[in-house]
């Protein structure tokens, strides 16, 4: 994973900050990819490497994260259905074999479950809900690098129109004069950095607010199948 970031950030790196000559002289018929690329070099690229980092680190985490909640999603209907066909045949073992070759935390939740099913119903429930917490952790693993990113692409921006107002001050004092061609640069340096933090912001906070609705809706399903594996559970006369 590190590698595949890193060759990523290269690539990147290389294909904005390649031919800025080029990149300044595009016409009007030139690509949109053309015209962001010319967009971020007047930015300062040196500068605006730095939100364009928060971009693909933030983009690499989110696309993780959908992978792996997506590949965690489990169908709780037929898994419990499955449990319920072993148990009501008092097949415990073979029930908790169901839940071993079922992906997802759910399926290892009800594992726990059905593992403490000797100590009657309050173990089974006190360990769904202390391994229910650790799934949760790592269901939200890698969030808190993404909000980072969404915090830091802005403030970013900002610093980046500090930075030009004080170029177009300088340049008000080396003149002497305040005239829109002395300051039309630093502006404009300050204006595109704003935009290009918001925008980063922006993509990213839209996979964030994705990947906290997709956890939701696992936890939830979670909690639903670990009430009714202790009904199942005592529907079939498990606990003794």
């Amino acid at each position: 994973m590190r590698n595949f970031l890193a060759l990523l950030l290269v690539i990147v790196l290389v294909v904005f900050t390649a031919d800025p000559i080029y990149a300044q002289d595009v016409a009007d018929e030139a690509s949109g990819f053309q015209v962001l690329k010319e967009k971020f070099i007047e930015g300062g690229w040196m500068f605006m490497s730095f939100v364009l980092v928060c971009l693909i680190l933030g983009l690499a985490f989110c696309i993780e994260r959908i992978i792996t909640l997506n590949v965690a999603t489990t169908n709780t209907d037929k898994l419990l259905a499955r449990i319920n066909d072993n148990l009501s045949s008092g097949d415990l073992e073979g029930a908790k074999e169901v839940c071993r070759s079922t992906q997802g935390p759910t399926a290892s939740v009800l594992y726990e479950g059905l593992k403490n099913a000797g100590g009657g119903p309050e173990a089974v429930e006190k360990a769904i809900v202390s391994y229910g917490s650790v799934q949760m952790g790592l269901l939200e693993k890698g969030l808190v690098w993404i909000s980072l990113f969404i915090a830091i692409a802005p403030m970013l921006g900002f610093m980046g129109t500090v930075i030009g107002m004080i170029q177009a001050f300088d340049k008000i004092e080396a003149v002497g004069d305040i005239s829109p061609t002395v300051v039309a640069g630093g502006i404009k340096v300050a204006l595109l950095t704003t935009v290009f933090g918001l925008i980063v912001a922006i993509i990213l906070q839209i996979f964030y607010n994705y990947i906290v609705s997709k956890v939701d809706g696992i936890v939830n399903r979670m909690e639903d199948a670990s009430i009714a594996l202790v009904d199942i559970m005592a529907s079939n006369n498990v606990f003794k």
